[in-house]
Order: C-alpha cells, then sequence, then structure tokens
C-alpha cells in the first residue's frame, strides 16, 4: 500500500465516515494538533522516562488515536468502526494523576518549566495539549462533538503537568519555583 493518495493534492481531506474538508478546516486542526501532543509524547519517551512514565506515556499515545479518531469522525457520521474516547479514559486518567500526586511534594508555589530532558518534553506538550483544548472548544461552538472529548483533553493537560512533575522527581531534578517580582 501505497502512503501517498494523491486525494488531498487540493487541499481537502477525507473525514472518518465520509465527508470532505480543507485541510484548515477547525475539525483537521483539532485532530492535528492531537497528532502533535503524541508526537510530543514520543519525544519524552525517547528522551528516558522512567519505566512507569514510559509505560502510562504508551497508554496515553494509544489513547490519543482515540481521541484524533473522535475527532476526525462527526458524531452523525454513520459508521461504527470508530472508537471514541470514553469517560473510563478520563478516569483513568484521574485516578493516575492520584497516584502521581501521592508520590510527590505538595505543591505550594508555580513552577518553571524544565528540569529533567523528559520533563521538559513533557511540559511543551502540556503547552500544545492546551492549544488543542482551545481549538476543541471552538470546534464545539459549530459543531457537535462527543461529550467525552473536553473532559479527556482538560484532564490530559493536568496529567502531563504531573507527569511532568513525577519525571523530574524520578531523574531527583528539583523543580525550580516562580518567583514573582
Amino acid at each position: 500500500m501505497k502512503i501517498y493518495t494523491k486525494t488531498g493534492d487540493t487541499g481537502e481531506t477525507s473525514l472518518f465516515g465520509g465527508g470532505r474538508v480543507s485541510k484548515h478546516h477547525l475539525r483537521v486542526e483539532a485532530y492535528g494538533t492531537i497528532d502533535e501532543v503524541n508526537s510530543l509524547l514520543g519525544l519524552a519517551r525517547a528522551a528516558g522516562a522512567s519505566q512507569q512514565g514510559d509505560h502510562w506515556l504508551e497508554k496515553v499515545q494509544n489513547q490519543l488515536f482515540h481521541l484524533g479518531s473522535d475527532l476526525a469522525t462527526p458524531i452523525d457520521a454513520k459508521t461504527d468502526w470508530v472508537t471514541r474516547v470514553t469517560e473510563h479514559d478520563s478516569a483513568w486518567l484521574e485516578s493516575t494523576i492520584d497516584r502521581m500526586s501521592d508520590a510527590l511534594a505538595p505543591l505550594r508555589n508555580f513552577i518553571l518549566p524544565g528540569g529533567a530532558q523528559v520533563a521538559a518534553h513533557l511540559h511543551v506538550a502540556r503547552a500544545v495539549c492546551r492549544r488543542a483544548e482551545r481549538l476543541i472548544t471552538a470546534l464545539g461552538e459549530s459543531e457537535e462533538i462527543s461529550e467525552h472529548v473536553m473532559p479527556y483533553v482538560n484532564r490530559l493537560s493536568d496529567w502531563l503537568f504531573m507527569l511532568a512533575r513525577y519525571e523530574n522527581m524520578k531523574a531527583g531534578e528539583s523543580e525550580s519555583k516562580w518567583r514573582p517580582r
């Protein structure tokens, strides 16, 4: 199978479940930004995430493919083969956040992104996730999206923040506190 189809050469792309939209359509921007987050998680894994962190990251990377599929498929699409994000996915993020929280010192200050290389990559992923959240919110104002998408993406940015802190702890890196003027 060839990787190129030439069907996008005029600036349009196909959605799952049918239909074509421009490559700058808000739906494409949303799932494209989720793809960026997924790639950044791969970069964090390559930077040497802890064994536990790597395991969690792989799980989230798989969930992000489900999220991308969800966003690439209009709610009214006549398809039963698309995997959508579920309430269970958000609940897993929450339980993992709680596990990390139990292992970390309480947060009493804002912290500056950085530390170990893996944590720095996770902070970038968190920022890109927040951009995806803004795009998905805009998409949700103009088109119906799955009710589980926004809670998942909102929780994911929190999860990425906590995982960056967790990875810094595992690497023995201290956190730099934000110092207001």
